[in-house]
């Protein structure tokens, strides 16, 4: 079903949460066959069918509307409704936004429905941002797509070294880099008393749900900002938030910051925001993180950025990615004024191209999916390596999980995809989650807390 000019390329996206939506929809949007690659010589929009696989992270509206992603349908499924719709509409590309074990099951499960048949489309999976955790098990979990995107060229060789490590292909490894990346490059400070109604010097923490988990971390990295604030009166301070209370994004967050921010009394320059990563780059001097993929966006746009060393470099904290970066510093120093200078061949390798490559960072993706759609014949089943021969001790209960049973198929009393849950059904789920949201948020610190007497 290769594209052409008279019928739109046609994509699904399955994801799992807000943050998995986004780099799905938007890898979806970069890696169709186009201009770049030479293979439409009049390209015309695709058309993008997302598919939200129902659990804990499932997407809110709100956080939908947040990563301003086009979509032409969008429906909450399981699993096994994903596989089912599989065999009811054509598709060019499958994008799986899934974690690890989300991809295995569905690969699995894809290659039954497929069986027999005379073409399929290109299956395409990969990683959100920054792999610095599970590398192995993440990888071999998503082994079986044919394209297993990496978002730079140091993902892309340890990719490759652990597939062959294994004896697995690995020629579905293909370097990209981050689909979200993008916008003005940073013009350099702005003076506020240069010019009456400029915008004053803007400094940004971009929290992450999960990277500190406890309290006393998470409450000295919000009274550390503050102090910030205060110490630069003249200054604008953000909190950069990725969900507001009761949501939930790609990581559970058991201590927001909005609820360690009540005890506070806040100065006046310092605010809490929500929106697109993008737009609060748009007016940032400073951007500040543990380990969040924004220092990405913030590098790739050339704003000064910093990681955080407080507390200390660690794997626990994602943020012993960043060693050879030069943008390690602790609060101390930036309170100081210290302003990092990035290593630009680290972030040459970390797929940023803050060099203006950027727009051909999606051509060999592109180039690749246009010959496999073109495949005479059309393609061959897929090859997970994870079989019920390879790990017969770990497989079937990752398919489990997703109500499928060891050779793909829907086990008894999987969800049916013949109907609409009705009304009663859809409230539910509703109430299922936000319970165990509840419980996430509120219910579980109160143990924890509890237990530590």
């Amino acid at each position: 079903m290769p594209a052409s000019t008279a019928n739109p390329p046609r994509i699904a996206v399955l994801a799992d949460s807000d943050t998995r939506w986004k780099w799905g929809a938007l890898t979806a949007s970069r890696i169709v066959p186009g201009p770049a690659s030479g293979v439409q010589a009049d390209p015309v929009l695709p058309v993008l069918d997302g598919f939200l696989l129902r659990g804990r992270a499932t997407p809110t509206p709100r956080q939908l509307a947040e990563v301003g992603v086009r979509a032409d349908s969008l429906r909450e499924v399981t699993a096994v409704e994903f596989l089912r719709a599989m065999t009811r509409t054509s598709y060019d590309v499958v994008v799986l936004a899934l974690v690890g074990g989300g991809v295995q099951a569905v690969l699995h499960g894809l290659k039954r429905v497929w069986e027999g048949t005379a073409a399929r489309p290109v299956v395409v999976t990969g990683y959100v941002g920054v792999v610095y955790e599970k590398l192995a098990d993440g990888l071999l979990l998503r082994h079986g797509a044919d394209l297993v995107l990496a978002n730079s060229r140091q993902d892309a060789e340890r990719f490759r070294a652990v597939y062959d490590g294994v004896g697995a292909d690995s020629a579905s490894v293909t370097e990209v880099a981050l689909p979200f990346l993008g916008g003005a490059p940073y013009a350099g400070e702005h003076d506020p008393s240069a010019e009456q109604g400029r915008r004053p010097y803007t400094v940004v923490f971009a929290a992450q749900p999960s990277v500190p988990e406890s309290r006393k971390d998470r409450t000295y990295l919000l009274d550390r900002l503050v102090r910030h604030a205060r110490l630069h009166p003249e200054r604008e301070v953000l909190l950069k938030l990725r969900s507001r209370p009761g949501e939930h994004t790609t990581h559970i967050e058991e201590l927001p910051y909005q609820k360690l921010a009540q005890r506070l009394d806040l100065p006046p320059n310092f605010r809490l925001v929500y929106g697109n990563m993008g737009e609060v780059l748009d007016r940032t001097d400073l951007l500040v993180t543990i380990s969040s993929t924004a220092a990405l966006e913030s590098l790739h746009r050339r704003v000064p950025t910093v990681v955080l060393s407080d507390l200390g470099v660690r794997e626990a904290l994602g943020n012993h990615h960043f060693v050879g970066s030069g943008c390690l510093a602790s609060w101390d120093q930036l309170d100081a004024g210290h302003r990092p200078a990035p290593d630009e061949e680290w972030v040459s390798r970390q797929g940023v191209a803050a060099d203006g490559s950027y727009g051909r960072a999606f051509d060999a993706a592109r180039e690749r999916i246009a010959k496999l759609l073109d495949r005479p014949g059309g393609l061959p089943p897929l090859t997970p390596y994870y079989t019920p021969a390879t790990a017969p001790g770990y497989l079937p209960g990752i398919l489990a999980r997703h109500h499928l049973g060891p050779d793909g198929s829907p086990l008894p009393g999987a969800p049916a995809a013949d109907r609409e849950p009705g009304p009663v059904r859809q409230i539910v789920r509703r109430a299922a989650r936000g319970a165990y949201r509840h419980g996430v948020q509120r219910v579980a610190p109160v143990i924890r807390r509890m237990g530590e007497l």
